[in-house]
């Protein structure tokens, strides 16, 4: 059985993405308040595995979960990426006629607001979690309030879905990475599959440095699927930059890393893992 440790409750999409990674594996959930405490948990046990999402097509890169991660020590040994989908639902014994204010996650709210704009008269609230929204409404017996989900939340708290599928836009994808201590890292994930990298480093603040890093990526016929910077507090107008590259010639990536080690300052690969 694997330890799990996610933000959210049982029925977040954090829980969905975590049993469709581990598919065939029984799991056993910690339902972590904030994504500190996930990172927290590990710290706390090395046998437990972190799952955090990382960024939304449509919301963006969560630039907090990356500092988090760089700092937690933890290694990334895999990635999964959930389709995300929305319902509204109540009480069985309420209705459209009889709810009166509507609870979820900011980023759910966001991702539905064109279907809520059509329902004018409904409060919206923000809460922590999407599926503790519905927990909430269910334990509390809170008549007149309304969840913004996944069904399968509505469904294990025993709502009823007033609509499925109110998501704005319909390719909404939310990317998951999977961590832990460096040391079950190989346990994790076979090396030798791994056909992505996730890495941070700094760059001296010097004019060209980051092209001269992404062309010795390019010469090598690394991959750059991804950039993103971050500042560092303290030191004005200087930067992390966290990327992602895909490979097919391991051999080839492990060169392109020596190759801008000396280009950088404070290198540090997060990990190595099968990208999806």
């Amino acid at each position: 059985m694997k330890r799990i440790a996610i933000q959210g409750e049982t029925g977040s999409f954090h829980d969905i993405a975590a049993r469709q990674y581990f598919s065939n594996e029984q799991l056993q959930l910690i339902c972590c308040q904030t994504f500190e405490q996930v990172y927290d948990s590990i710290r706390q046990d090395p046998t437990v595995i972190g799952m955090a999402a990382i960024e939304n097509t449509i919301a963006g890169s969560l630039l907090h979960n990356y500092e988090l991660l760089r700092d937690s020590g933890t290694t990334v040994v895999g990635e999964h990426k959930l389709h995300i989908t929305h319902c509204i639902c109540c009480l069985p014994d309420d209705d459209w006629d009889t709810i009166c204010e509507v609870h979820s996650h900011p980023v759910a709210l966001m991702q539905t607001r064109h279907y809520l704009s059509q329902h004018p008269s409904l409060r919206v609230v923000e809460g922590d979690d999407t599926a503790g929204s519905a927990k909430m409404i269910a334990e509390g017996d809170h008549h007149g309030w309304a969840a913004i989900c996944h069904a399968e939340a509505a469904r294990l708290y025993g709502l009823k879905v007033l609509e499925d599928g109110i998501e704005d836009n319909k390719h909404n994808f939310t990317r998951f990475l999977v961590c832990s201590v460096p040391q079950k890292a190989d346990m994790l994930r076979p090396l030798l599959e791994a056909d992505k990298a996730s890495i941070v480093f700094s760059l001296p603040h010097e004019e060209g440095s980051l092209s001269q890093v992404l062309s010795i990526l390019s010469f090598y016929k690394i991959n750059l699927t991804k950039i993103q910077s971050l500042p560092i507090i303290g030191r004005e107008w200087e930067y992390l930059f966290y990327v992602d590259v895909t490979y097919d010639n391991l051999t080839r990536y492990r060169q392109s890393i020596d190759a801008i080690i000396p280009l950088t300052r404070d290198l540090k690969i997060l990990g190595e893992y099968k990208g999806v």
